[in-house]
């Protein structure tokens, strides 16, 4: 007996090794599949202006990397103590304006550097429903707490995301015209909205999305990974998700990540992903006696292991075991 639908997937023409840059954009889900990643210790960035959760939001990041925009105090608010930026995620907001202000810099630095340089560029949508600060007029990334009045919320058409993402595959184009672009669709259900919004939002991108795909300027450069439609057919069960019944849990992030590493990781990195697995594990590792002789001959090998993966990858970081 069968007794789940599986989704086909095929290998990556162009599969991610541990010579790729990836730069993860979006939804909190990209946070769940960039976590996986940096893990491996893959060469990756993630949402440098923190968790974008619409198409707009991830246009705006991106427009204003490729311009070398530099933000001044005039693109920053003060509330309740804390400088934000409408742009940005609450996660770069400080208590100081010269700290927002460089991290705000630094993040455009940083995204322009790596759409430069980037092989892979995930992008994942997670909402149409956006929020327009109605006296600014412009779309915002994050509302901040903003009281709920200053805002105005519209669902955005097929043809409005179309429209923003070819501005953004565009822009990244005039940067990086061989950097491969993988488009996904957050699985994390947005019910602060309403259960029929949710879903009005979801078909709504996952139709948008599709659009992009038959636009000449993508090409062969841009692929869709179905981490949402995984989620709701092969995993439609309410065990897969956290305790909110809104976010997949971890087992639902381990199935659609071996999902993601058989389409797109190469299977030549495979030996040294264990490698990488294993000395993360070995870190993680707390010993009863840390004085005792074996854990000194722990350490030791330990620390051959990672000098043997460093030499060939140089870039690997292991002072971190949550990186």
């Amino acid at each position: 007996m069968k007794l789940q639908t599986q989704i086909p997937l095929s290998k990556a023409n162009n599969p991610i090794d541990y010579y790729s840059k990836i730069l993860m954009l979006g939804s909190c889900f990209s946070h769940n599949m960039g976590d996986k990643l940096a893990y491996f210790k893959f060469q990756i960035l993630q949402n440098p202006f923190g968790i974008l959760f619409h198409p707009l939001a991830i246009e705006n990041l991106v427009q204003k990397a490729v311009d070398q925009f530099e933000y001044t105090e005039r693109d920053i608010f003060q509330l309740y103590g804390r400088w934000h930026c409408y742009d940005a995620h609450s996660e770069l907001s400080s208590g100081k304006k010269e700290e927002l202000l460089i991290r705000l810099n630094s993040a455009v630095y940083e995204t322009n550097k790596l759409i430069r340089e980037a092989t892979h560029i995930a992008i994942t949508l997670g909402t149409a429903w956006v929020y327009r600060h109605i006296k600014r007029d412009m779309f915002v990334a994050n509302c901040h707490k903003v009281p709920q009045g200053e805002f105005q919320k519209i669902l955005l058409t097929e043809k409005d995301i179309t429209t923003s993402l070819i501005s953004t595959v565009n822009n990244i184009k005039a940067l990086n015209p061989e950097a491969q672009i993988v488009f996904t669709i957050s699985p994390v259900r947005h019910l602060k909205d309403g259960f029929v919004e949710n879903q009005r939002s979801k078909s709504v991108l996952i139709s948008a999305i599709h659009a992009t795909l038959q636009v000449p300027p993508l090409g062969a450069r841009g692929l869709y990974f179905p981490s949402y439609e995984i989620m709701m057919d092969e995993l439609r069960d309410y065990r897969f998700y956290t305790a909110d019944m809104i976010h997949p849990n971890e087992i639902a992030i381990d199935y659609i990540w071996e999902k993601f590493r058989n389409a797109w990781i190469s299977d030549e990195v495979e030996e040294t992903m264990n490698k990488v697995e294993e000395i993360q594990r070995s870190l993680s590792h707390r010993p009863f006696d840390a004085e005792s002789p074996a854990h000194q001959k722990f350490l030791k090998t330990l620390g051959q292991k990672i000098a043997y993966i460093k030499e060939r990858y140089p870039f690997m970081n292991f002072e971190s075991t949550s990186s």
